[in-house]
């Protein structure tokens, strides 16, 4: 590459260390350093419309380390994606379109929100999947419509996490091909040099995973070999990891120290690493030759777009089915039912696994998998075959024990759009995954986690394996749909909620035993968080139970005893918190009387959520100690839930 356009890679350098100083916040050293590669990559070899963002067989690009923005900022400022100057300025500023680490949905351009390190890498490897699987789907002959690649630039602080092990391995075993992984080794992290703690053989690792392996030497000057790796790594049929050598803040004076890492380099570090490139602009100034550079490598992606719009749309008329699959965003739940009637005993667990069956004859889009737990899940979609290497149209995915990875690719799987994605563990397991769950509640992405084995009737397994805070931890998870159904009908008014939701995750937690299934749900109204499920023949109700999952049968039959004792109580079922509350306050009122006061709420986990129904002179029985082991039915017992048990509470009140 000519001294003329490297002014382009420097521009990124200097427009990327200029926001950061105007915040005075932010960092630096690796927007410096891969600003190389950065241009390399966006410039020169990836597919993107800046005018048509979300295109949906646009290469896919993922920062994985997050804390770069500035330079994915730069990037998206050069490449017309409708960031203004302006916008630069406001690096990390309250409400700005430019925060501190990329948010997706909030800044054009953004393919995913990253900044919790690995998490970027794993996602990536979500999306690879999508597109694999998507192009063995939906391709014919004459219409290669899902053909894309996913590049992702990280650094050493992804490959030290745990999940970036999970990711690399899952990556391998599944075969993705265009999944290229830009690795800036700069040999340094927040608190000093790398050999602090890890030594790690990079390319071992990935090449003892079923990965290709390259390196660039001089990744701070030499483009055109960055460029030329990434040709090369195209072109295999293994995933790839091209580690390219960078010297951390490049040309600073601090360069290849920590002190670059994570704080604007102050005025005079910057007007020193102006002289060490002969930069004479002015902070947020560019010359028109510098913007010509990018603008000329816009306009020739122009035509690869071009060309596929045209066969998409031909695409769409000769298959219209297939073409709405892979743009609409809901699920068809139109035809979903149970099989269960009034009076069956089902573990919801199952009655979920055949509306799974229902789910995925009517929605081909529909895939996902579990944890190595897919027979005890329940989440094996019988007659669609398994997701590997050489039946990339197989719709069941063997994530292995990987919860966090499986967590990070459904994400990442969900983000590619096309599709929509599921996973699936213990539902005590989930605290293996619940920084996946978080991203995808930040990033308002239907994402589906599905945990069985809701509850101390787990039985023989013991506390480790029994739930008790997990459900309140993830009620008190922002924009994250909890739901714990009481039976089948319940099951399914979920799974339809599920199949409509485009703007928030849903965690569905699901039992093991058997439930009797009520006749009193039968279409239960999962949507609006509660109902009342049993009322009261009397106008105000001597008392409200209030119950979820499991302990929703088991609050009707206390109702009941109660009865014959001449107390007359109304029993609500509340499968979703969060749903229930943002429903109006006369909804809310109609369903929990304010002069009702006498009030039990019944759930085999942790009492804290349930304070907000109860009130000052209510009760809650739960448990706040750790699980037994013992048969379920015996530990159900020896913690109190039986019909007996409730009533026994709802007496003290």
């Amino acid at each position: 590459m000519d001294k003329k356009e490297m002014q382009a890679v420097d521009a990124l350098r200097f427009l990327s260390t200029d926001m950061i100083q105007k915040a005075n916040s932010g960092h630096p050293g690796v927007a410096i350093d891969a600003a190389p590669m950065a241009y390399g990559l966006w410039e020169k070899v990836m597919n993107f419309n800046p005018e048509d963002a979300e295109w949906l067989n646009r290469d896919r690009f993922v920062l994985s380390a997050g804390h770069g923005s500035s330079l994915l900022y730069s990037l998206l400022y050069f490449n017309n994606f409708g960031l203004t100057i302006d916008d630069l300025k406001e690096f990390r500023q309250l409400g700005s379109k430019t925060p501190g680490h990329p948010e997706v949905g909030h800044t054009a351009g953004v393919d995913a929100t990253t900044g919790p390190l690995s998490q970027g890498l794993a996602m990536s490897v979500g999306m690879a999947m999508a597109e694999k699987h998507l192009g063995a789907m939906y391709n014919k002959p004459g219409f290669p419509v899902i053909d894309h690649y996913t590049y992702t630039i990280i650094g050493d602080g992804d490959l030290m996490e745990g999940l970036s092990e999970e990711a690399i391995n899952l990556a391998g075993d599944k075969g993705l091909s265009k999944l290229i992984v830009l690795y800036d080794s700069n040999d340094v992290s927040l608190d000093g040099p790398l050999d602090l703690s890890t030594n790690e053989d990079e390319k071992k690792r990935v090449e003892a995973a079923g990965w290709d392996y390259f390196k660039v030497a001089d990744g701070n000057t030499d483009v055109d070999a960055i460029i030329d790796v990434i040709r090369q790594a195209q072109k295999t049929e293994k995933p790839s990891l091209i580690e390219i050598k960078t010297t951390i803040g490049y040309g600073s004076p601090e360069a290849g120290t920590n002190a670059v890492h994570g704080s604007a380099l102050g005025e005079e570090n910057v007007a020193k690493m102006r002289e060490f490139f002969n930069w004479n602009l002015s902070p947020f100034d560019f010359t028109d030759e510098i913007h010509k550079f990018f603008e000329d490598a816009v306009a020739d992606k122009k035509p690869a777009y071009q060309k596929w719009s045209q066969m998409f749309k031909e695409y769409a008329d000769k298959y219209p089915a297939e073409a709405k699959q892979l743009t609409t965003k809901t699920l068809d739940v139109d035809n979903l039912t149970t099989k269960y009637q009034p009076g069956d005993n089902i573990a919801n667990r199952v009655a979920s696994q055949d509306i799974l069956q229902e789910l995925a004859k009517d929605n081909p889009e529909f895939w996902g998998g579990a944890a190595d737990l897919a027979s005890s899940n329940k989440t094996y979609l019988a007659d669609d075959g398994n997701f590997t290497k050489d039946n990339p149209a197989g719709r069941n995915v063997f994530f292995g024990v990987r919860e966090f990875g499986m967590g990070a690719a459904v994400n990442g799987m969900n983000l590619h759009g096309g599709n929509r994605a599921f996973g699936s563990t213990f539902f005590v397991f989930t605290d293996y995954l619940r920084a996946s769950v978080r991203l995808a509640a930040i990033m308002n992405l239907p994402s589906i986690f599905i945990g069985s084995h809701d509850s101390i009737a787990v039985g023989e397994d013991g506390p480790t394996h029994e739930p008790i805070e997990q459900l309140t931890s993830f009620r008190a998870m922002p924009n994250l749909n909890v739901i714990r159904p009481a039976d089948a009908n319940e099951t399914l008014s979920a799974w339809k909620l599920i199949g409509k939701t485009t703007d928030r995750p849903t965690m569905l937690v699901t039992s093991r035993q058997k439930l009797p299934v009520l006749k009193e749900t039968v279409g239960a109204p999962v949507e609006k968080g509660a109902y009342v499920v049993s009322d009261s023949e009397k106008s105000t109700p001597d008392g409200i139970i209030i119950a979820a999952g499991s302990e929703v049968s088991l609050a009707i039959e206390a109702k009941k005893i109660l009865a014959k004792d001449g107390q007359d109580v109304r029993v609500v079922s509340m499968p979703s918190m969060n749903l229930f509350n943002e429903q109006t306050a006369s909804y809310q009122e109609s369903i929990l009387p304010s002069t009702v006061t006498k009030r039990l709420a019944v759930e085999m986990g942790a009492s804290m959520s349930w304070y907000q129904y109860v009130g000052l002179h209510g009760k809650v029985m739960g448990i706040d100690t750790f699980g037994k082991s013992g048969k379920g039915p015996e530990v159900i017992k020896d913690f109190g839930f039986t019909p007996q048990g409730v009533v026994d509470q709802f007496n003290t009140l």
